[in-house]
């Protein structure tokens, strides 16, 4: 039996978020048993999609088609998209009852550790300020303690909230999780459910938001709740912009009531040349980098490959979307 695979871009992607011929072609080759079952159709900016949607079986799209998907795509098993986050598709009223959405979640936890290590030290050394000092061809010593004693506080402990974790944990601080239903495991030596979030936010010398976008989470961190951290407390959000009031963030880090902050995700991206956040004291801004490499979708492509071998054998997919939570 041969099943129709749909891969859809656009153009606008970065490079390494985009499918190609070349990436297909060689993820096949890693998988040939499985790729000789199926058919793949290449779509760009939803050029040839509505015609592809008539016979798909299965579909990998960031960004898939909510306007009268059952009606277009009656075949339609599975849709992959191709991050983590799903905040742009939810609420999930469009998708039809008989196809099963999955994210890319479990694909980041590595590189966000490396990244969140990074963003811990440069914090903690004040990396931002001997940089400004640096450019401004100033001689200053900046001297700080060792970091391992301190805590952080990671605000979320999925996959990116893992990561974070053990980056805090090889540095030697102290972990402390703040989660749905107040659970967590190692290495976090703590955890706070949300709704207790106001008491985990004073012990925080690193806040660490690494939690999807959600109904439970927008607007989590607003301006009561940065008033709870301590003045030496650094920020680092490498999950949604929308967790946290960013102008009340920036407030704070211009009156220097706060000690830096790494932020990766912004509410509008790219970031425009206009925005005041190139130039905040002490911020290091980086280009949603922190937890996607080079080989992004070759990884990808590889999990889907696995998934679709679950499916074949008929098991549960992995990475299935609870459309009831909205991830």
């Amino acid at each position: 039996m041969t099943f129709h695979l749909h891969l859809e871009t656009r153009r606008t992607r970065p490079e390494h978020l985009k499918l190609t011929e070349a990436l297909w072609d060689a993820a096949a080759k890693r998988h040939p048993e499985l790729a000789q079952q199926l058919r793949v159709t290449i779509g760009w900016d939803d050029e040839i999609l509505d015609e592809a949607l008539k016979t798909a079986d299965f579909m990998i799209n960031q960004f898939p088609p909510k306007e009268r998907l059952a009606e277009r795509a009656p075949r339609l098993k599975w849709i992959q998209t191709t991050g983590a986050g799903i905040d742009a598709l939810v609420p999930l009223s469009w998708l039809p009852p008989h196809t099963t959405l999955t994210n890319n979640r479990g694909a980041h936890g590595a590189k966000a550790e490396d990244s969140c290590t990074l963003a811990i030290l440069a914090l903690h050394m004040r990396f931002a300020e001997t940089l400004q000092n640096q450019r401004d061809r100033l001689w200053k010593m900046i001297l700080t303690p060792p970091v391992a004693g301190k805590t952080a506080v990671v605000v979320g402990f999925g996959d990116l909230g893992q990561g974070a974790g053990r980056a805090a944990h090889k540095l030697g601080l102290r972990v402390i999780a703040v989660t749905r239903g107040g659970k967590a495991e190692a290495p976090a030596e703590k955890a706070y459910a949300v709704t207790q979030i106001d008491e985990a936010l004073p012990l925080a010398d690193f806040l660490i938001l690494t939690a999807p976008a959600t109904a439970e989470t927008c607007g989590l961190i607003d301006r009561r709740r940065l008033a709870l951290l301590k003045r030496d407390a650094a920020v680092v959000n490498i999950g949604r912009a929308a967790l946290m009031d960013y102008a009340a963030l920036r407030e704070k880090l211009e009156r220097g009531e706060l000690a830096g902050a790494v932020l990766d995700v912004f509410d509008e991206e790219p970031l425009p040349p206009s925005s005041p956040w190139w130039t905040t004291r002490n911020v290091i801004v980086t280009p949603h980098i922190s937890c996607d490499s080079p080989r992004y979708m070759d990884a990808l492509l590889d999990r889907w490959f696995e998934n679709f071998g679950r499916l074949r054998s008929g098991k549960p997919l992995h990475n299935a979307i609870d459309p009831a939570r909205g991830y």
